[in-house]
């Protein structure tokens, strides 16, 4: 989660200076060329310390970049943005806060446990659980604290449970006072474990959880029975790949997302413009000598329309042609442009396509055929096999994602994805090339296709299918995948 004002600071970032338990797919926003710099913090291992850090925000903001410090929560929930905050006013440096979502709060709601409730609990409190307990005078009073509020949460305290526990029932909480620990909190990993101040470490020690945690002490706990939400969901806790481009990897991600899933982005193919446009443009200023223009992928209308603006035309030059789209994404894209697809076929392949114009007299008329520079034949040799005449222009270029992909095989033998999906051939094609001849490690991960020419490259390739999508389409795979789980559950 993250505010709308975040986003938008990240877009226009020249320096992003990120910390820990961040979701990386967020600086998937910032403009290409921006420098991005992890400066994470675990317990005992700091990538810089704080003084460090502080001096880096005024090194780059004196070197006039626009800097985003990217934390996670809030930035003054023991987030130390205050103390940075005085660094740069000190060094006459200007700054805006945007403030965030805390986990102190967003985590519960994640586990089903509101920190406050009509009739449970009117109060709250933030603590940090990360004292030392060998310290001779604690800096919270745990005295006032057991009874000051309804609730507490306790912040990066999983080490010093014991000692929480202890403080909280030698200043007389009640042994029996509900503890629910939440660990990797709003993740797909996400764990919760309720019990009371009594045996709530036992369960934490039998039950292997480790940081990062949230501890919520108090009856608003108890109400996690009835709420809980998060894991419920049909894919709560599975990891994803998401091996589109980079350009069409958001919508299959926010589906999954929707649906309780950890989407993995590492596209296997990078959508590049294309190096000679000559044919595309012939064609665009001779539309008037075809019947049809056909259009394969979103991408090949975006292409298209780029270079009608490049040549100072607009739909206009459009008028009298008919216009094909081979899915209702692809058919979508066109309507945002303002133009009705004439045809879409009944299943979206290629085959698919050549079917459907069977009945639609296409002999010796004229098709343009705007794609990829790695596209198939099928529907070029299909439509002149019904005598159309087809002229195949090179739109756009779908080149392999090369160091994704090599992050891809890393994650695929380590056995950290549930699902690999597959949205086309070129996918498969540019995993494969992945593992340089050697048998295609998964590691266990179930592959789910879009269509049945995807499920055909993929078995040639030596991979099992597991999930194929009945609909092919994003919405279509993401619902096949969700109906594997529910049989397999």
């Amino acid at each position: 989660m993250i505010t709308t004002r975040a986003l938008e600071c990240i877009k226009k970032a020249d320096t992003i200076v990120f910390d820990r338990l961040l979701d990386e797919n967020l600086l998937s926003v910032a403009p290409p060329e921006s420098e991005q710099i992890y400066v994470g913090k675990a317990a005992a291992k700091h990538t810089l310390s704080q003084d460090e850090i502080n001096k880096l925000l005024v090194t780059k903001a004196k070197g006039g970049k626009t800097v985003v410090r990217l934390k996670g929560g809030d930035p003054f929930v023991f987030g130390r943005g205050g103390e940075e905050a005085e660094v740069l006013l000190k060094n006459g440096i200007l700054f805006e806060i945007v403030p965030g979502i805390t986990s102190a709060i967003s985590v519960p709601a994640y586990a089903g446990i509101p920190v406050t409730h009509r009739g449970v609990a009117s109060s709250f409190s933030v603590i940090t659980g990360h004292e030392d307990p060998t310290k001779e005078i604690s800096s919270i009073n745990w005295k006032n604290l057991a009874h000051a509020t309804d609730t507490l949460v306790f912040l990066m305290g999983l080490k010093n449970l014991p000692n929480i526990v202890a403080k909280l029932m030698e200043h007389g909480k009640s042994p029996n006072t509900p503890v629910g620990v939440i660990k990797d909190g709003t993740w797909p990993e996400q764990a919760t474990l309720t019990g009371m101040l009594k045996d709530i470490v036992v369960k934490v020690h039998e039950n292997k959880f480790v940081s990062p945690v949230i501890i919520v002490v108090g009856d608003v706990v108890n109400l996690r029975e009835k709420l809980a939400w998060f894991d419920n969901r049909p894919l709560s806790g599975k990891r994803i790949l998401v091996t589109r481009s980079r350009q069409q990897a958001s919508s299959l991600s926010q589906l999954l997302i929707e649906r309780g899933a950890r989407p993995v982005e590492l596209p296997a193919i990078d959508i590049q413009a294309n190096g000679d446009y000559s044919e595309l443009d012939n064609a665009v200023l001779n539309l008037k000598q075809y019947e049809w223009v056909l259009f394969t992928s979103v991408n090949g209308v975006d292409a298209f329309w780029q270079r009608l603006r490049v040549l100072k035309q607009d739909s206009r030059a459009l008028s009298g042609l008919k216009m094909g789209a081979i899915g209702p994404a692809t058919a979508q894209a066109l309507a945002d442009k303002s133009i009705m697809a004439d045809y879409m076929p009944d299943v979206y392949t290629g085959a698919g396509v050549v079917a459907g114009l069977k009945n639609h007299n296409v002999a010796g008329q004229r098709f343009l055929l705007p794609r990829a520079n790695i596209a198939d034949n099928e529907i070029v040799d299909g439509l002149s096999s019904l005598g159309a005449l087809v002229d195949e222009v090179t739109a756009y270029r779908t080149l392999p994602a090369t160091e994704a992909i090599i992050k891809a095989k890393a994650m695929l033998v380590a056995g950290e994805i549930n699902v690999i999906t597959f949205a086309s051939s070129s996918t498969v094609s540019n995993l494969v090339t992945a593992f340089n001849g050697e048998p295609i490690n998964i590691n266990g991960a179930k592959v789910a296709c879009i269509g049945p020419k995807t499920a055909q490259t993929a078995t040639h390739a030596g991979l099992n299918i597991d999930i194929m999508a009945s609909e092919a389409t994003i919405p279509g795979l993401v619902a096949a995948i969700e109906e594997y789980y529910k049989k397999e559950s």
